[in-house]
């Protein structure tokens, strides 16, 4: 992160509410590119403001990728790039927080059965921590939505695509499902078709506000309640409770002069969070944090804060569901 953006977080720096509540963050990445490094020092400085982060779980971002051999190998290069970053965090030398407790890598599910071969690379590379793949399969009509992207409409029913997730699951492995909020039918078909398939929905179902979908908030809000509605059905699915700071999102929090605090960023995503806990009911829903991509529109501490304002008046047990326990569960840590 550039000084510049870090000076403009740094603006509004908050007290951890709740500080005593554990919290398994159970999504955010790692990546070391050109102007642009999120390791385990800058993880460790963000959880260190004030909450209780007790775990956290890696979710694959196409980062330290080898270099050679078998193209669809290649992604076993992040599970063992974030195997040793987690190895770092068991020393306690970074704290007392379980980084990398699970890592979820890619794989690409096209290969249909023959991905088998890669999930074992996966497992070998990561006995300990290794969970399951996310493989995205986001696709819109509009450019400006995923531009250079290689993705299909109708993937997730597609037979190779089906296929591979058939193998993904018999193999005991989870699926993270990054989709559109013009997919979750979908994503609900599928779940109904491999019931026993554990499936993590990334980031309340991805609801767009940029391209032919700005301007149209209310639209969007009707389509996505529907279609949580029908994926929250399948109780196999569980919901991910984050990722409103992805520029894809629509909110201009990155353009205001001053970071928002975490009563204005609860008071925008109230409506999206109480649906989903309402339909999905607490015991199938995990907040998460999604850094360093939701680091672009607010700081760490700022995000679980609101988290904690919209469930002020939940039970004590549904908060230990919703900010850890389900994403223990799930991700069988």
């Amino acid at each position: 992160m550039s000084t510049q953006r870090a000076e403009w977080l740094a603006q509004n720096v908050e007290e951890a509410i709740e500080p005593g509540l554990p919290i398994c963050d159970p999504h955010h990445h790692f990546w070391d590119r050109a102007g642009d490094r999120y390791l385990l020092d800058q993880l460790t400085q963000d959880v260190g403001g004030g909450h209780n982060v007790v775990q956290t779980v890696f979710i694959e971002c196409h980062s330290m990728y080898r270099a050679q051999g078998p193209e669809e190998m290649r992604a076993v290069g992040e599970t063992e790039f974030v195997q040793g970053i987690a190895a770092q965090s068991a020393s306690g030398q970074y704290g007392p927080t379980a980084v990398a407790a699970g890592i979820v890598s890619n794989a690409n599910l096209m290969l249909g059965d023959a991905v088998a071969a890669v999930l074992e690379a996966h497992q070998a590379a990561s006995s300990n921590r290794f969970r399951g793949i996310r493989f995205s399969c986001g696709w819109d009509a509009s450019p400006e939505i995923a531009p250079g992207s290689t993705n299909t409409p109708g993937m997730l029913a597609n037979a190779n695509f089906r296929a591979g997730f058939d193998r993904l699951q018999r193999m005991g492995l989870s699926f993270d499902a990054l989709v559109y909020h013009t997919q979750l039918g979908e994503l609900a078909d599928l779940a109904g078709a491999f019931p026993d398939a554990v499936i993590i929905l990334n980031h309340v179902g991805r609801p767009l506000g940029i391209g032919p979908y700005a301007g149209r908030g209310d639209e969007v809000f009707a389509d996505w309640q529907r279609g949580i509605a029908a994926v929250a059905e399948r109780e196999n699915v569980v919901c991910k409770l984050g990722g409103f700071g992805n520029l894809i999102s629509g909110h201009d929090w990155h353009t205001w002069e001053v970071p928002p605090n975490s009563e204005q960023l609860a008071e925008t995503i109230r409506p999206w969070l109480t649906h989903c806990i309402e339909h999905f009911g607490p015991e199938r829903c995990m907040f998460e944090s999604n850094f360093p991509v939701d680091k672009a529109s607010y700081a760490y501490t700022t995000c679980w804060n609101a988290f904690k304002r919209v469930t002020a008046g939940f039970s004590d047990a549904e908060k230990a569901a919703m900010f850890h326990g389900t994403a223990a569960r799930a991700y069988r840590l």
